[in-house]
C-alpha cells in the first residue's frame, strides 16, 4: 500500500496545494520542506546573519528549534516556540531563502528532520505526502510513491503572481517580473552543490498547466490508490 508519497517540482507547479487536497482527502499526514527552509531562513535573518554568508549560516543551522506541523487542514511551523506560519512568507525570507537552501549544514539539519517526521507517519501507521525539490532524490528515495509536478513556465508565474496577491488582479508587468523571479530560483536551485533540484528517475511527471487542482488532486489520488 502506498504509505509515503514524496512530491517534487518548481514553485508555480501547485505542490502545496495538491498535496494538502491529496492528504486531506486520503486522511495522511503532510509536510511541507519548503516552510522548513523558510523558518530557518527566518531564523537566520532574525539573528541578524547575513544569508550569503554560509560559514555563519553554516555554524548557526544548529541552533534553532524547528518543528513542523503535519496537519494537512492546518499546517503550521515553529522557531523555537514561536509560529512562524505567516513571517516566513514574506518578501524578505523568499528573497533569502534560495542562499539559505545551499548550504549543505541547512540540508543536513533539516533533511534529517524531514526523514525523522516520515518515520513518524510510518510508526503510527499513518501515510504521509511530502513535498519539496529533493524528496524523491534525496529525502525519501525509498518512498513508495514519487510524482513530479510541472507547469508551463507562463502558468507557473501567473500562479505566483496571484498567490501573492492575494488572488486579485494581477499587471502583466508584475506576472512578468514573477516569471523572471522563478526563472532565477529555478536556475539557481537546479545547480547548487547541495541537493539539487532534480527528477527523480521513477518519478511520475505530472504537467498541472492544462488542468485545475480537483482535476490534479483526483490525478495523483488515483496514482496513490493504484
Amino acid at each position: 500500500m502506498t504509505r509515503v508519497v514524496a512530491v517534487d517540482g518548481p514553485a508555480g507547479s501547485g505542490k502545496s496545494s495538491v498535496c494538502r487536497g491529496v492528504a486531506q482527502r486520503l486522511g495522511y499526514r503532510y509536510l511541507d520542506t519548503g516552510a522548513m527552509y523558510r523558518a530557518m531562513t527566518w531564523a537566520v535573518l532574525r539573528a541578524g546573519i547575513d544569508p550569503f554568508d554560509e560559514p555563519r549560516v553554516s555554524a548557526f543551522a544548529s541552533t534553532p528549534l524547528i518543528v513542523s506541523g503535519t496537519n494537512p487542514s492546518s499546517p503550521q511551523i515553529e522557531v523555537d516556540g514561536t509560529d512562524v506560519s505567516e513571517p516566513i512568507r514574506t518578501p524578505e525570507v523568499t528573497g533569502a531563502v534560495s542562499a539559505v537552501s545551499a548550504v549543505p549544514a541547512v540540508r543536513d539539519r533539516l533533511v534529517a528532520l524531514q526523514r525523522e517526521r516520515a518515520r513518524d507517519a510510518g510508526l503510527a501507521d499513518e501515510g504521509i505526502v511530502v513535498e519539496g525539490r529533493d524528496i524523491g532524490s534525496v529525502v525519501l528515495p525509498s518512498a513508495d510513491l514519487k510524482v513530479f509536478l510541472t507547469a508551463d513556465p507562463a502558468i507557473r508565474a501567473l500562479r505566483r503572481a496571484r498567490e501573492e496577491s492575494g488572488g486579485e488582479a494581477v499587471a502583466e508587468a508584475s506576472i512578468a517580473e514573477t516569471g523572471d523571479a522563478l526563472s532565477k530560483r529555478d536556475a539557481f536551485d537546479s545547480s547548487r552543490a547541495a541537493s539539487p533540484m532534480i527528477r527523480a528517475a521513477d518519478a511520475v511527471i505530472v504537467d498541472t498547466s492544462e488542468m485545475s487542482l480537483e482535476q490534479v488532486v483526483d490525478h495523483v489520488c488515483g496514482l496513490i490508490q493504484g
